[in-house]
């Protein structure tokens, strides 16, 4: 264990402050991650989620944490508006497509890996799928029952929300009161089953239409959505475990709802540290299907979208997230993605510039200070935007040294090239960014490139300085040399 574990804070959203982290058993940790509802592409919203909840994986990792990372898949699909109404969103579009259910989980779950490995996500310990565990989840509900806080009614099961709370308190982590949570919960379809409103559904009865249903000790039915991440992360990291991540989205109802399932079988607050990730706008507005403010990450990495100039990596893409903490809002927009492509690029030069220094006798700089600083930063809660700024001052030292302004000794410059590629590459999972774009792109360049040079060649600077220009509207870098010119 690297002796820096011991100084990790981390923001707490069940006493809504930053905590001291300790785990439950010294040098392990159980982190489960809310994974997709596998109906559609995943969209960016999603991604950000996962790729924070990748970078503390690896920052727990480079601890020296031996983890067991779980991240459930929801394939049963939950009903639309995620309460007790509705239709079950994978049947809706499995019915829209003419395809069965699990050919659209198949179809959707493959879409959804394939995009978090091209932004260079680690896969997690364990990957769940919600109708792979019907036994756990009808356990669940049974333990609930037992516990006398779940009732069954015309063949669904209901959790007791008002009985919870005689002894509990259900909107501790949302913050909200019981007494408002009731006065403004709206009629629904099949209230009149339940004995207060804000009972929520732990099993439904299935119509003779509905396709995903499975027996149960109450009848045909299926799984309501809270049950599933209760029954798989218990199942898997016991009924309590260190860190359960999620979208800010879901903080209420789905794991308020966790946190009474788990207290109500368990008789213990499933959860020691809840983290929430928070959300994305586009262009200063939410994001939305609905209103077409949408964008989904092969546009962005394609360029076929209406928002952006110019195509984006994964790779800048991931940058531009690690340039925000994990807890702010980030807005996507093509200026802000040009100027965090601009510095990816400038950071991985100075990693390569790195492995080419020449070392001296000494240091003109003292390079574990820059060291400290990078772990100060992350163990502050993630901050990875201190920490980016942080390795950003070691690229103007890197370029110093090779302006022949500042020295690095070889003990130092290894220990350097070590904790530098621990942190860009293995924390914040950056690597260069060569996406199939620059591939379309080089021979419509080295014509561009070719057109500049011959205007030059004809004196005819103002068709060169007008390329170049051009270029860099769109967020293309033109460098001249004696060589030749190069772009990136």
């Amino acid at each position: 264990m690297n002796a820096r574990a011991e100084n990790l804070i981390i923001y707490n959203s069940l006493n809504a402050k930053k905590e001291k982290f300790t785990p439950l058993k010294e040098g392990f940790v159980g982190l489960y991650v809310c994974g997709p509802t596998v109906y559609s592409n995943v969209h960016l919203g999603n991604c950000r989620t996962f790729i924070s909840f990748d970078m503390i994986y690896r920052y727990l990792k480079h601890l020296g944490y031996k983890i067991r990372y779980v991240r459930n898949i929801t394939d049963v699909g939950h009903l639309v508006d995620d309460l007790d109404d509705g239709e079950d969103k994978i049947a809706k579009k499995a019915r829209l497509e003419s395809l069965e259910p699990m050919e659209i989980v198949q179809q959707y779950t493959r879409d959804f890996h394939k995009v978090l490995e091209q932004f260079n996500n680690l896969s997690p310990n364990i990957e769940p799928t919600a109708t792979g565990h019907i036994i756990e989840q009808i356990e669940l509900v049974q333990s609930l029952q037992k516990a006398g806080l779940a009732y069954e009614s015309n063949g669904s099961v209901y959790f007791d929300v008002v009985k919870y709370n005689t002894t509990n308190n259900y909107g501790e982590l949302s913050g909200r009161k019981i007494e408002d949570l009731i006065s403004n919960t709206r009629e629904l379809d099949g209230q009149d089953e339940k004995r207060a409103p804000l009972d929520f559904a732990l099993w439904k009865s299935a119509s003779q239409d509905h396709i995903m249903k499975w027996p149960s000790p109450w009848g045909i039915g299926f799984p309501g959505w809270h049950l599933e991440c209760s029954a798989m992360s218990t199942k898997y990291l016991g009924s309590q475990f260190d860190i359960h991540g999620g979208g800010m989205d879901l903080k209420f109802p789905h794991h308020e709802c966790e946190i009474a399932q788990g207290m109500g079988a368990f008789g213990i607050s499933p959860v020691r540290y809840w983290m929430h990730g928070n959300m994305l706008t586009l262009n200063g507005k939410k994001m939305s299907k609905s209103t077409g403010n949408s964008i989904l990450p092969y546009e962005l990495f394609s360029g076929e979208n209406k928002f952006m100039k110019k195509p984006f990596g994964p790779m800048t893409v991931r940058f531009f997230m690690m340039q925000a903490h994990y807890r702010s809002t980030l807005d996507f927009t093509s200026e802000a993605l040009l100027a965090s492509e601009k510095g990816h690029t400038r950071l991985q030069e100075a990693m390569s510039s790195l492995e080419a220094l020449t070392p001296a006798e000494k240091s003109t700089k003292k390079v574990q200070d820059y060291i400290d600083s990078f772990y100060d930063a992350m163990n502050d809660d993630f901050n990875t935007p201190v920490l980016i700024a942080n390795l950003f001052e070691v690229v103007k030292y890197i370029n110093s040294i090779q302006d022949g302004k500042e020295s690095i000794s070889e003990a130092d410059l290894n220990l350097l090239r070590n904790t530098m590629n621990g942190f860009v590459t293995d924390v914040l999972g950056l690597s260069v960014d060569t996406p199939e774009q620059d591939n379309k792109l080089e021979p419509i360049m080295k014509l561009v490139l070719d057109l500049r040079q011959e205007a030059r060649e004809n004196k005819d600077w103002s068709t060169s300085d007008k390329i170049r220009d051009g270029l860099s509207n769109a967020g293309i870098t033109v460098k001249d040399s004696k060589e030749g010119s190069t772009w990136n």
